[in-house]
C-alpha cells in the first residue's frame, strides 16, 4: 500500500495529463521516484511545461491519503499500469489511465471473448429487449459482457449476462462508491458480485459529461468487439464504435425499424459497411470462435419466453436497414455565439481553423487539458461541427464566422 500511495498521487496532480504522465513515468521509472525528484530533474524531461513543474513541485499527499482511506472502507484495489494484471488490451491504448480502481474480481481480460455493449441511454422497450436478448446469449455462450452501466442499453446489456449466470464488466464515468444513475444501486451491487465495476476516477468523483467520452475508450478497447444495440444519428455510441473501428476492434449493429428514430445511428452503420448487421449473440460469436474455441460454448441458445420475445418479433422484421440524408450544417458565429458554446469548444474550432489537427496537437495549441479537449470533440463531433478521419484527425465541417 505504501508505494500506491505515489500512483494515487501522481494521477491526481490537477493540470497534468495523461500524456505527461507517461513522459514522467517514462523518464523516472516509478510515481515515488518522481515524487522525490526536483524542479531541475523535472526539467530535464521532454514535454513537461513550467506550469505542471510548478504543481509537481507543491507535492500535495492529502487527496492520495484520503483517496487511499476511502478505497480502504470501500474495499477497492487499485491496479497501476506496471502491475502484471494491468490489461495489455489497455496499456496500448492513446494515453493509457495509469491507475485504475476495482470493485469485485476482474478476469484476465485479455484472454476473454470480451463484448462491448453499448447504445442510447433513452432505449426503446425494442432496445432494452433486444440488448437483453443478446446479453444474454453471450454470457450463456461464454462472454464476458462489458458496458457502462449508464440507463437503457448499458442496464440491459449487464442484466442479460447477470440472468444468463455469466461475467460482466463494468467500466464508469465517476467513482465507484457513486451510482449514477441511482436506481442502479442493486445492479452496481450485482455486477461487483460476479464480476467487476472499474473506473480511473478515485471514490466520490461525480458523474460529470466530459467522463464519459475519456470512459468509452475503455470500453471499446478492452473487447474484441462492440456491439451497438440502438442509437440514434447523433449519439455517444457512434462515437464509441468508431473508436472501436480505430483500434481495430470489429463492430456489429443491430438493425431497427426503418422508421424509428433510435435505430437511425445503427442502420446507417450497418448501411455505410461500419458495422456488421446482427440479430442474435451467435452472430458476433461465430466470428471468434476458431481464436477461442476453450471460451465459447456451441452455437444458438434458446431464450426464456420472458426474455427477449418482443425483440426476437422485431428482429426478425427489422434486416432491412435505411438511411435518411443528413440535415446541412449551420454556420458557426463565434463572436454572438448563439449556439451557446463552451470556451474550451471555441478554442478547439478557432485552431481547427487552420486545417486538421490531430488530439496531440489541439491539446498542445489550445493548453486544454486532454480530458476536457477529447469531451469537447465529442459533444462538437455529435452536433456535426467537427469530424473525424484517418489517425485522429479532426477537422471542421461548418465555416466560422468572427464577426
Amino acid at each position: 500500500m505504501a508505494g500506491l500511495k505515489y500512483w494515487v498521487w501522481l494521477s491526481e496532480v490537477k493540470g497534468l495529463t495523461n500524456r505527461s504522465k507517461l513522459l514522467l513515468l517514462d523518464h523516472f521509472g516509478s510515481p515515488e521516484n518522481i515524487f522525490y525528484a526536483d524542479e531541475d530533474e523535472y526539467r530535464l524531461v521532454e514535454g513537461i511545461e513550467p506550469r505542471q513543474i510548478a504543481l509537481l513541485a507543491e507535492k500535495p499527499m492529502e487527496d492520495a491519503d484520503r483517496i487511499l482511506g476511502a478505497c480502504s472502507r470501500l474495499g477497492l484495489r487499485l491496479l497501476t499500469m506496471q502491475d502484471a494484471d494491468y490489461p495489455v488490451r489497455l496499456r496500448n491504448i492513446f494515453e493509457p489511465p495509469c491507475l485504475l480502481y476495482v470493485k469485485g474480481q476482474l478476469p484476465v481480460i485479455d484472454e476473454e471473448v470480451a463484448v462491448a455493449m453499448v447504445g442510447t441511454r433513452k432505449a426503446s422497450p425494442y432496445g432494452v429487449e433486444a440488448a437483453e436478448k443478446i446479453a444474454y446469449g453471450l454470457s450463456r455462450q461464454g462472454a464476458v459482457v462489458i458496458s457502462g452501466a449508464a440507463a437503457g442499453v448499458d442496464s440491459a446489456s449487464h442484466r442479460g449476462a447477470l440472468r444468463a449466470g455469466g461475467k460482466t464488466i463494468a467500466v464508469l464515468g465517476n467513482g465507484l462508491d457513486v451510482v449514477y444513475p441511482a436506481e442502479n444501486e442493486w445492479l452496481y451491487r450485482d455486477i461487483a458480485a460476479s464480476g467487476a465495476l472499474i473506473s480511473e476516477y478515485p471514490p466520490g468523483t461525480a458523474a460529470e459529461a466530459w467522463h464519459f467520452p475519456v470512459r468509452n475508450r475503455i470500453i471499446s478497447v478492452l473487447s474484441l468487439a462492440t456491439v451497438v444495440v440502438e442509437a440514434p444519428e447523433k449519439s455517444g455510441a457512434l462515437i464509441t464504435a468508431n473508436t472501436a473501428l480505430e483500434q481495430g476492434r470489429d463492430v456489429f449493429a443491430v438493425p431497427g425499424p426503418i422508421d424509428a428514430p433510435m435505430s437511425r445511428g445503427c442502420n446507417r452503420l450497418i448501411a455505410d459497411g461500419a458495422a456488421a448487421l446482427i440479430t442474435d449473440s451467435w452472430d458476433v460469436l461465430r466470428e471468434y470462435e476458431a481464436q477461442y474455441p476453450h471460451k465459447i460454448l456451441g452455437e444458438r441458445v434458446e431464450l426464456p419466453r420472458t426474455l427477449g420475445y418482443q425483440a426476437r418479433e422485431e428482429l426478425a422484421r427489422a434486416k432491412q436497414a435505411a438511411v435518411e440524408e443528413t440535415p446541412a450544417l449551420p454556420e458557426l458565429n463565434l463572436k454572438t455565439n448563439d449556439l451557446g458554446l463552451t470556451d474550451d469548444q471555441m478554442a478547439i474550432l478557432r485552431a481547427l481553423k487552420a486545417g486538421a489537427l490531430q488530439v496531440d496537437d489541439l491539446i498542445e495549441k489550445t493548453q486544454i487539458p486532454t480530458r476536457r479537449v477529447l469531451s469537447a470533440l465529442t459533444m462538437m463531433e455529435l452536433e456535426g461541427y467537427v469530424e473525424q478521419s484517418g489517425g485522429k484527425h479532426f477537422s471542421l465541417t461548418v465555416t466560422l464566422l468572427e464577426e
